[in-house]
């Protein structure tokens, strides 16, 4: 049993991601303690990507019990109190709510590409690029489409901020994440007013009896107080009752604003890649971008800050199935490794390969990719007929497939002069070691850097905004972040190497070539 006591002035970072819910526990010198995580999966009902709400909230219960499991085991006694804790969740989506407080639509999640109309208009109408993901897209959409709740509509919101008003009573948002509910000026750290005029007037919209200002979420920056744990939302995280009321809750976030967290960039010109079930680059930005750019979204940091990201739909799902493929191989043929020692062995074998995957190439779609104008995906793997088609080859273009689209994105900001110190890489196509740092490096061409503390992921950077809200040392956030968090931990940095840089460029040309080939895929499979 670890020596450490619990004080009750630990922090809790709990976030809601694709595939998995963790939460993790950590000590006033940010290190984390224990975790917790359940697992659970997206559906695609009546033509939506959607999770129950009933599922919210057993699988918060399981992974906080799990955690609460370790604590036990580690340090002799349940949690009891917590100084502060924060959730985070899956950037942006649609989740409206009756003045009531029932639930009026299905979740419609960030997955979605089923607003485009709406999303186009709006574009034009702000001269602002606004996403299919975005709340504000969904919000339109369902009025176009002259859906019967939109009329009881009391509360939009996000998952995050869904969580966190049933555990507060409170409906706010951090900035972060209310930037991909609604445009965000950010000299007022609120939303856009004239965007906010503009929508309100439009006909379609005044004629209902809510007032888009009435029914978004209060916007808040890191280090704001957003409410306390009530006794109600305590035992919603703890059904046993052992859960005291009245911590400090932070601004919820989206995955997004606790990436940039997580990872230290939080500065200008600092940048981060996040790689899950979605990629998405995040660039915090000196000035705004010369013109409106549909691959790119304008979001802010935690604190504020303007942000372009690149968001891609699919990036490790399609990954995930080839590599479960050979571990189902692997077992048929009596091999006992582990689920982990395949990963790293297959991941390693990429880093044999031809630099231009030998004419092999993959599109990893699984859903829709807005950066490539897909509305839907279909997983497709092609090759030329004097290909090289071997394991390592087919590898790396499983891996690189996974950064394809991100880098389209990505050449608009090269064309814009954004300078990019470093990309900070995390997520699990960075588990297995320098092999996906190596290779993004080169895809993106700019040095990436992996930090001891990347496993810990969203979860950590929501604990550390958490810890951040209690804090009285009045620093800002990025002084916060480099002199209080990040002065503990290693990272390592990989340059780009020349041969990947270039292969993976000649790999793009066929990938952009071979694009109508997908696109037939969707329109005949």
């Amino acid at each position: 049993m670890s020596g450490y006591t619990l004080s009750g002035n630990e922090a809790l970072g709990i976030e809601f991601g694709s595939t998995r819910i963790k939460a993790v526990l950590i000590d006033k010198d940010f290190n984390p303690l224990a975790t917790g995580s359940h697992d659970w999966e997206n559906r695609l009902e009546n033509g939506v990507w959607t999770y129950s709400l009933d599922d919210v909230w057993s699988g918060l219960q399981d992974a906080y019990s799990k955690l609460n499991k370790q604590v036990y085991e580690k340090f002799g006694s349940k949690i009891n109190k917590l100084a502060s804790l924060g959730f985070s969740a899956m950037m942006h989506g649609y989740l409206p709510f009756d003045e009531e407080g029932n639930q009026l639509a299905e979740f419609r999640t960030w997955r979605n590409t089923m607003t485009s109309d709406a999303a186009g208009r709006l574009t034009q109408l702000f001269n602002f690029n606004i996403p299919q993901r975005w709340s504000i897209a969904h919000l339109y959409q369902a009025i176009l489409n002259n859906e019967a709740h939109v009329s009881n509509i009391s509360y939009l919101t996000t998952l995050a901020g869904y969580v966190h008003w049933k555990l507060t009573g409170q409906k706010v948002l951090g900035i972060g994440e209310a930037s991909g509910m609604f445009p965000i000026d950010s000299d007022a750290n609120d939303y856009n007013s004239e965007m906010l005029d503009k929508f309100s007037t439009l006909p379609e919209v005044s004629c209902y009896n809510w007032d888009i200002r009435s029914i978004l979420p209060k916007v808040l920056v890191a280090g704001e107080s957003a409410g306390t744990l009530t006794k109600e939302g305590a035992l919603l995280i703890d059904p046993d009752g052992d859960l005291e009321p009245g911590a400090l809750l932070c601004p919820p976030e989206g995955d997004a604003g606790t990436g940039m967290t997580a990872t230290n960039s939080v500065r200008l010109n600092t940048g981060n890649v996040s790689a899950g079930t979605s990629i998405f680059s995040m660039v915090v930005l000196d000035r705004m971008l010369s013109k409106v750019y549909e691959e790119i979204d304008m979001v802010t940091t935690p604190h504020g800050k303007p942000v372009a990201m690149v968001h891609c739909n699919n990036c490790c799902t399609d990954l995930d199935y080839w590599v479960n493929l050979f571990i189902e191989f692997s077992k048929l043929s009596g091999n006992s490794q582990t689920k982990a020692e395949i990963y790293d062995m297959l991941y390693n074998i990429a880093l044999e390969a031809d630099p231009d995957c030998g004419g092999i190439v993959s599109f990893n779609y699984f859903s829709g990719e807005p950066v490539t104008k897909f509305n839907s995906g279909r997983p497709l793997l092609t090759r030329t007929e004097n290909a090289v088609f071997n394991l390592k080859n087919f590898m790396r273009a499983q891996i690189y497939s996974t950064m394809a689209a991100l880098k389209i994105g990505m050449e608009i900001l090269d064309d814009e002069n954004v300078t990019i110190s470093k990309l900070t890489g995390h997520g699990g196509l960075f588990k297995t070691e320098y092999v996906g740092q190596k290779l993004m490096a080169g895809a993106m061409n700019t040095p990436v850097a992996v930090m001891e503390t990347a496993g810990e992921g969203g979860a950590w950077g929501i604990a550390i905004l958490a810890a951040y809200a209690v804090d009285n040392s009045n620093l800002p956030l990025e002084d916060y972040l480099d002199e209080k968090v990040f002065s503990r931990y290693k990272s390592s940095i990989t340059e780009p190497d020349e041969k990947d840089v270039k292969g993976f460029a000649d790999y793009m040309k066929l990938y952009k070539k071979a694009l109508p080939v997908e696109r037939a895929a969707t329109e005949n499979i």
